[in-house]
């Protein structure tokens, strides 16, 4: 993928990315970027904070909207 073509569909260029920022895994979860952080915050989403900034694996993303992860957390508890 080129520059040009990121610039003018982003959303493509975030399909590629395997680890994600907050706005874009909002974008991604089409939810609001505060959402995100507040999700991560309470670790009610997988993320971790490297550096002071929170990153988001696509693929766990993926997994916790479809609710797999939600069933191996219950099972740690």
């Amino acid at each position: 993928m080129n520059t040009q073509s990121a610039i003018r569909n982003p959303q493509s260029a975030i399909q590629t990315k395997e680890i994600l920022t907050p706005r874009e895994a909002a974008e991604y979860l089409s939810i609001h970027v505060r959402t995100i952080y507040r999700l991560a915050k309470n670790g009610d989403i997988p993320g971790r904070k490297i550096g002071g900034s929170w990153r988001f694996k696509k693929d766990a993303l993926d997994e916790w909207l479809s609710g797999k992860d939600s069933l191996n957390q219950r099972e740690k508890q």
